[in-house]
């Protein structure tokens, strides 16, 4: 299989408690936990991390299609958050709100709904996932 990525997202943790810098293709993000569980709080933790590609994603993907379509949307805003189950094995729900500033129609809120759901980053999370690790 062929990646997806022209380069390696990469990774790197010091001293400091929880306090990692992630590299990507042209630039670096600090990901740190909160204060309460004993980080800094200098970055999103990996939750909120994961939850912002999704929303860049399903934003992204709404704004081409909404783009092609013509339609006078000009700003869409999305919320997320997720809830873990963890009594027979963990089960994780993804909750994600997106709203508009215009009024849409029942007809465009049910394509939208469908949009969203093709943007490649919910296909990834709801499909089998294999991670391969090597030391």
């Amino acid at each position: 299989m062929k990646n997806i990525l022209e380069k390696d997202v990469q990774g790197s943790i010091g001293a400091q408690k929880y306090l990692c810098t992630i590299s990507w293709r042209n630039g670096e993000l600090l990901m740190d936990e909160p204060k309460n569980i004993g980080g800094q709080d200098l970055g999103p933790d990996p939750y909120s991390t994961l939850l912002a590609s999704l929303a860049g994603c399903t934003l992204s993907t709404l704004r081409m299609y909404i783009d092609r379509k013509g339609w006078n949307i000009p700003e869409i805003q999305i919320a997320l958050n997720l809830s873990q189950n963890n009594e027979s094995e963990l089960e994780t729900t993804i909750s994600r709100t997106i709203t508009f500033s215009e009024i849409i129609t029942e007809a465009q809120k049910e394509r939208l709904l469908l949009i969203a759901e093709k943007c490649p980053v919910s296909k990834l999370l709801k499909n089998k996932i294999n991670i391969n690790t090597q030391l």
